[in-house]
């Protein structure tokens, strides 16, 4: 029996457009330590295998102190480590798995065809494939059957199953149940995905270890699995990620912001990055976000407000008010009586808040 670890889509040197360019920075490097943490966990979990399964790097021309963290924290792991280049870091000519020298326990696929390599001491052959191009848009998987030989057969590939477009090596189902491998290790996918077993052949996708935006949320990791000599193979998720994405909904309604979004929020939410979303009814002051980030501030390593309350109700009743603020009100109200979508109405609503600030010549921030 022996223990893997089952990783992909480190994206290091993402750009993190969506952040300023200080945060975006301090993300960058977060990130760039991930290969050393792994290391570590590496060492303390036992494991004897890492299987990477591409995307690794975000860009092929990565900066140097990247590719160099990277081949440093693969060396600190002492384990052989495979590597399956994927679309964003295949591998080529100028690619930096060709152009730096990799540690001796650090094997890297380098060609489309499947090449096995023997690992006696785990009494396990490890197959892969790399992508050399952008695309790849034949299955790297074709036509590929692991000999019933008595030892544990695993592959680890950057690819899709049943993909809707053959453009990022598209396996099917089929071959999978085909190939013989205990274990297949995949990249590609940045959720997490359930084991899937097909054939004798279980399958996965970790999902990255670390978010990179609010479309990669919460608990972020790696597999952690464990292969016998019948090739069994188990896997369990192992949360990783040092800073996790957040959204969160908050209905302020007959509540200040602020109560509203300490009575929601969790505990220890300071190494995390959060997009707090306020919704419900408001007065006709609506919501401060400036005086709301500073009493929220330090509780997140970043945060993003967003205002989608609207106005009360019985606030429209002043639209017919002899006034200019009732006379603004009982236009927009013909206008929402008129509406025909809830979006119409919702922007109606908007308008009603911001012109109210105005009147009253308030802060929008």
């Amino acid at each position: 029996m022996f223990r893997f670890l089952h990783g992909a889509d480190f994206h290091l040197d993402s750009p993190f457009t969506a952040l300023s360019r200080e945060q975006a920075a301090s993300r960058r490097a977060w990130i760039r330590a991930l290969p050393d943490r792994l290391a570590e966990y590496v060492r303390a979990q036992g494991v004897e295998l890492v299987l990477l399964a591409g995307d690794l790097l975000d860009t092929g021309s990565c900066y140097r102190e990247t590719a160099e963290a990277l081949r440093r924290g693969l060396e600190r792991m002492a384990v052989p480590v495979f590597i399956a280049p994927g679309n964003h870091d295949w591998y080529g000519a100028e690619s930096p798995y060709a152009a730096e020298d990799w540690p001796e326990n650090v094997h890297i696929f380098r060609t489309g065809a499947v090449e096995s390599v023997e690992l006696p001491a785990l009494n396990a052959v490890v197959h892969g494939a790399a992508f050399t191009a952008p695309e790849q848009e034949t299955s790297l998987l074709r036509g590929f059957s692991a000999p019933a030989d008595g030892r544990v057969h695993l592959m680890v590939l950057h690819g899709e199953v049943n993909a809707a477009e053959a453009r990022y090596d598209p396996l099917t189902k089929e071959e999978i149940a085909a190939s013989g491998l205990a274990y297949l290790a995949l990249g590609h996918i940045h959720k997490r995905t359930e084991p899937l077993r097909l054939g004798g052949t279980l399958c996965a996708w970790p999902g990255c270890p670390e978010g990179r935006g609010f479309d990669e949320l919460g608990d972020r990791g790696v597999y952690l699995g464990r292969a016998d000599d019948s090739g069994a193979v188990s896997l369990r998720f192992a949360p990783f990620a040092r800073h996790r994405y957040e959204i969160l909904r908050v209905d302020v309604t007959d509540r200040t912001p602020l109560e509203a979004v300490e009575a929601a929020l969790p505990q220890g939410t300071e190494d995390d990055l959060y997009r707090i979303i306020l919704e419900g009814s408001t007065g006709e002051a609506g919501v401060d976000l400036t005086a709301l980030g500073e009493a929220l501030s330090g509780r997140f390593c970043a945060l993003e407000l967003r205002d989608e309350t609207r106005i009360r109700e019985e606030l429209w009743a002043r639209a017919g008010e002899d006034s200019l603020r009732g006379l603004f009100l009982g236009e927009l109200r013909e206008k929402l009586e008129a509406a025909g979508t809830d979006g119409e109405r919702e922007l109606i609503r908007r308008a009603a808040g911001f012109g109210l600030a105005a009147l009253d010549h308030r802060d929008l921030g």
